[in-house]
């Protein structure tokens, strides 16, 4: 606290008066989680927003754009982890706080996994460590703030994929926790769903010159076919697609196994990584919703440490994949197709960096 009070207030030999009163400290806190805490020590709110502020949004893209342009610009492996916070955050709160309170403004911005922008131009984690300073030098010791569950959930993760040839590095953040996971509609992901099944059966009809199974035909997944982005739709209408991309989507099958096992489908599993799921049997298990107004139950979402449990794994399992094609190595495990099609629907289902408009089609899936 005292070099805190060095920085951003008068220290007491250098007061003239007694009644002298430090002045506060402006900070802006960037925070991922979806709900604040309740801010419970002094302090003047100057602002606060979240994400249904259509303003927000170009903002975080400005201290994007400030974070990347200090110094020299070079993407360092905290610069990157700090770009990526930034991202996810969902909450931007604007305060003066009198320095003898920046205890508790430390408390209550971890809780809120919050970094902080200082009027020195400084960008810091909670406990005041420089993640990166006006020149763009950062402070080796600085660590991003993570969830618990999700730091607990990247040990667990590193242990089971521990066997593999290829082991991830420490360096690579977790995924989100569950104070942060906000998932797409469940009605919204079935029509996903099925659409990405009608897809993958038109692609394996295609390959076979044959009648596509019941999924990829519109009389028995009407659903699907109208829940089809303007990209599949002109593919599946033979839009100049050629024959490696209709083998590309039959992956499709894939992607949607991981949206029906967030939804608690019968037959969809993720627990395996090396094989493709069994097509007809999942199929079976949802074709009865296929048809409209034939539900009979509204899907419900697996609990979310499950969920985040899988989005943590295949990330470093695509990692995993990346780098074994980069350097050319062959290895049994984990199935890359199987991977990169999953972490696609799972990024997608969880709303990755908060980007609630992206189709589809735009999602991304860095590691």
């Amino acid at each position: 606290m005292s070099l805190l009070k060095r920085l951003f207030g008068t220290a007491a030999s250098d007061a003239p008066a007694a009644e002298s009163v430090p002045d506060p400290v402006r900070i802006n806190v960037y925070a991922t989680v979806r709900t604040l805490p309740a801010i419970d020590f002094p302090h003047e709110l100057l602002g606060r927003r979240d994400l249904s502020d259509p303003d927000l949004a170009e903002h975080l893209r400005g201290l994007i754009g400030y974070v990347m342009s200090r110094g020299d610009g070079e993407m360092t492996a905290l610069r990157y982890h700090v770009w990526r916070h930034v991202q996810r955050v969902r909450n931007h709160v604007s305060l003066d706080v009198l320095p003898d309170d920046l205890d508790a403004l430390q408390r209550w911005a971890r809780a809120a996994n919050g970094i902080l922008f200082l009027p020195d131009g400084s960008v810091r984690a909670p406990d005041m460590a420089v993640l990166l300073d006006a020149e763009g030098a950062t402070d080796p010791s600085a660590t991003l703030p993570y969830q618990p569950d999700a730091i607990e959930r990247r040990q667990r993760t590193l242990q089971l994929l521990d066997g593999l040839e290829l082991r991830p590095p420490m360096s690579i953040p977790p995924a989100i926790g569950e104070a942060e996971l906000d998932l797409r509609a469940p009605d919204e992901v079935l029509r996903r769903a099925l659409a990405l099944f009608y897809v993958a059966a038109r692609g394996q009809a295609h390959g076979i010159a044959s009648e596509p199974i019941p999924a990829g035909r519109r009389d028995d997944n009407p659903i699907g076919f109208a829940a089809l982005t303007e990209r599949e739709r002109a593919l599946l209408d033979g839009g100049g697609a050629d024959e490696a991309a209709f083998a590309a989507i039959t992956w499709r099958y894939e992607a949607a196994n991981a949206l029906l096992w967030a939804l608690g489908f019968a037959g969809a599993d993720v627990a395996d990584s090396d094989s493709m799921i069994d097509v007809d049997a999942l199929w079976r298990s949802v074709s009865a919703v296929a048809q409209p107004g034939a539900a009979t139950v509204t899907p419900q979402f697996r609990p979310a440490a499950e969920i985040l449990d899988a989005l943590d794994r295949t990330w470093l399992e695509h990692w995993i994949v990346r780098q074994a094609h980069a350097k050319d190595i062959a290895i049994a495990q984990p199935n890359g197709d199987v991977v990169m099609e999953r972490h696609v629907a799972l990024n997608w289902l969880t709303n990755f960096q908060n980007d609630f408009g992206t189709a589809w089609d735009e999602v991304d899936t860095p590691t």
